[in-house]
């Protein structure tokens, strides 16, 4: 067997193994759709920032969730486990290591963010530390920045360094058991803003966009939907990054859980590397 083959099938057991992809991963049918019926109303939490070209109804979104993610295609199945195929989990991660051996070639520049921050920074920090190495820039704009989310109990104020962005993506893997670094809170959010108020701290520092997006939720189809090459994670639940690859506004969208432990993500992470020739082979 191949070092690559066996790297392949090493990660599959492992994505099996902790549910992050298989037949029975933690978002449960129910909660997909629900957000699935979501999207097709175009309800502003569940676009995400993106800016749909068609009308996708309940029956599309499950179709694509299907074939983009492998959940259960049939519209009767309403409660219980679904499924993300590992296979699928793995093409995926196979064209995000392209994106970045691309980027890395053009020793283009890059843009950091995540909606995950506790649970997904770890990942995303791994990428954009191997891209920096190679002679990448990784942009860090509007870092501390204030901007107000709704929620279900009124509109809150967060930090952007507080849903994981830019400089503060490197330190998020030092987060405590709480979910927190210093004195501030590490939050979940599926906004556009955060990749809005960055881009636009770009523009005003008079720095062209970035060559490359790594993220997640907003982060991803913000910039795609302004034209920056975006790639990144997303659950059997979201659909907008899912329909942003589909219409193109979107590079790459690996398709995986993504509430699991932060040290369940590291073996995709060097996947993804030694699939890019960013880092050392670990057997």
């Amino acid at each position: 067997m191949t070092r690559v083959a066996a790297g392949r099938d090493a990660l599959r057991a492992h994505l099996l193994r902790t549910r992050l992809a298989g037949p029975a991963v933690p978002t449960p049918r129910q909660n997909n759709l629900r957000h699935y019926r979501l999207f097709a109303q175009r309800d502003p939490k569940a676009l995400m920032g993106l800016d749909p070209e068609r009308a996708w109804d309940e029956d599309a979104v499950l179709a694509l969730m299907a074939e983009r993610v492998g959940v259960d295609p049939d519209p009767r199945y309403t409660e219980g486990p679904d499924t993300i195929d590992p296979e699928l989990t793995l093409a995926g991660l196979d064209r995000l290591a392209a994106l970045l051996r691309r980027t890395a070639d053009a020793r283009g520049s890059v843009l950091v963010g995540t909606g995950h921050p506790l649970k997904l920074a770890g990942f995303h920090g791994a990428l954009a530390r191997a891209l920096e190495a190679a002679g990448c820039t990784v942009r860090t704009p509007a870092r501390g920045l204030r901007f107000r989310e709704p929620t279900p109990d009124g509109d809150r104020t967060r930090v952007l360094d507080q849903v994981g962005a830019v400089t503060a993506v490197r330190s998020l893997d030092g987060a405590d058991a709480r979910g927190r670094i210093g004195s501030g809170e590490l939050l979940h959010t599926h906004s556009a803003q955060p990749v809005r108020l960055a881009l636009t701290a770009l523009a005003e520092a008079g720095h062209t966009p970035p060559d490359l997006l790594l993220g997640d939720h907003g982060w991803l189809c913000g910039a795609g939907r302004l034209g920056i090459p975006a790639g990144g994670l997303a659950d059997c639940n979201d659909v907008a990054p899912f329909v942003g690859e589909a219409e193109g506004a979107v590079a790459v969208v690996v398709p995986v859980d993504d509430g699991s432990a932060p040290a369940s993500y590291r073996p995709l992470s060097d996947y993804v590397l030694q699939q890019a020739d960013l880092a050392p082979y670990k057997a």
